[in-house]
């Protein structure tokens, strides 16, 4: 029997009797997408570019330790979720620019405070990692 439907950080959950019941929804792809690395690091670097606009090769010059696969799935995932707009020049050679969009634009300041968490307690998560692992090769 289902009483009532909550919210916690935003998140939707329903209260039954056997306790608080969490359904899985379209969202969680979202968070998968913007919660990766390599989608934080060129939201980033589009986010400090002049008019929030680079080429892709700055993009990748500017993102240690990218691939051009991974890089070409990012930016191609970003846009697809309309994150970022992709402006394609038919020029010799052809020059493509990416640029986040006002929907991209728009999520920097809750990228800013999920950065800001994590900068300021990753020493803190490696510690209780240690911890962790040194407790658990002992049983």
């Amino acid at each position: 029997m289902i009483y009532l439907s909550k919210f916690i950080y935003g998140r939707p959950y329903q209260e039954t009797a056997a306790g608080p019941q969490f359904a899985p929804c379209a969202p969680h792809s979202v968070l998968s997408r913007l919660g990766d690395k390599w989608t934080i690091l060129v939201m980033s670097h589009l986010a400090i570019a002049q008019g929030y606009k680079l080429r892709y090769s700055e993009l990748k010059r500017g993102i240690e330790g990218i691939t051009q696969r991974m890089l070409t799935l990012k930016v191609r995932n970003l846009e697809r979720d309309g994150l970022i707009v992709r402006h394609y020049y038919s020029e010799v050679p052809p020059r493509v620019e990416y640029e986040l969009s006002t929907l991209g634009a728009s999520m920097l300041p809750a990228l800013e405070g999920f950065t800001a968490w994590i900068s300021h307690n990753w020493q803190q998560i490696e510690e209780n990692r240690r911890r962790f692992d040194t407790e658990v090769s002992k049983e």
